[in-house]
C-alpha cells in the first residue's frame, strides 16, 4: 500500500520558498522534516496542501503572509532614546524588549538605524508581510508513533 501524507506521519520535503514574484526567500539547502497532523510544526496552508500526497509528488503551495510570519505591523517599529539602550548597539543587532503596556510578551527587536540620540528598532519578523510560495517534492513519508513524535517535537522547539 502507498504511504500518504496523513496525521502522524513524518514528512520529508525537498523545497524552495520564493515570493509570488519569484524572488528566493529560502533555498531549502537542507530537506524540511516535519510532523504532519496539526502540531503547528509547519504553516497550516502547507499542511493542508500536502495532505494525501505520496512520495515523489511535487507541490506548489501559496502561503499568504498572514499565515506565514504575519503581516507587517508598523506598531512594532519604535524609536528609542539611546540612553535606554545598551551602549554597544549596532545596526542589525537583536535586542529583547517588551511592548509598552504589555510586559508578558517578549519581542526581539532588530536595530534598523542609529542616530546621534535615538535608534529605530523593529520587532517585525524579517519575513513579515511577505507572501510565500513553497515548491518542492515529497521525498519521504514515515508513519510515526506518539513516542517518536514527542521526541521530534521536543527537539524541534530547541531550535527556535
Amino acid at each position: 500500500m502507498t504511504v500518504t501524507v496523513t496525521v502522524n506521519t513524518i514528512v520529508t520535503l525537498d523545497y524552495t520558498v520564493t515570493t509570488p514574484e519569484g524572488h528566493t526567500v529560502d533555498e531549502g539547502q537542507e530537506p524540511l522534516i516535519y510532523v504532519h497532523g496539526g502540531y503547528n510544526n509547519i504553516f497550516a496552508p502547507i499542511e493542508a496542501g500536502l495532505e494525501g500526497k505520496s512520495v515523489g509528488d511535487s507541490f506548489e503551495i501559496s502561503v499568504p503572509a498572514a499565515e506565514a510570519f504575519g503581516l507587517y505591523d508598523d506598531d512594532l517599529v519604535v524609536t528609542e532614546s539611546l540612553e535606554n539602550l545598551p551602549e554597544e548597539i549596532e545596526v542589525g543587532m537583536q535586542i529583547e524588549g517588551h511592548m509598552e503596556g504589555n510586559e508578558d510578551d517578549m519581542l526581539i527587536y532588530i536595530v534598523q538605524e542609529i542616530s546621534d540620540t535615538h535608534a529605530v528598532l523593529n520587532a517585525n519578523h524579517p519575513l513579515a508581510g511577505i507572501d510565500m510560495v513553497f515548491k518542492g517534492t515529497v521525498t519521504d513519508i514515515v508513519p510515526a508513533d506518539e513516542e517518536t513524535i514527542r521526541r521530534l517535537l521536543e527537539h524541534s522547539h530547541d531550535h527556535h
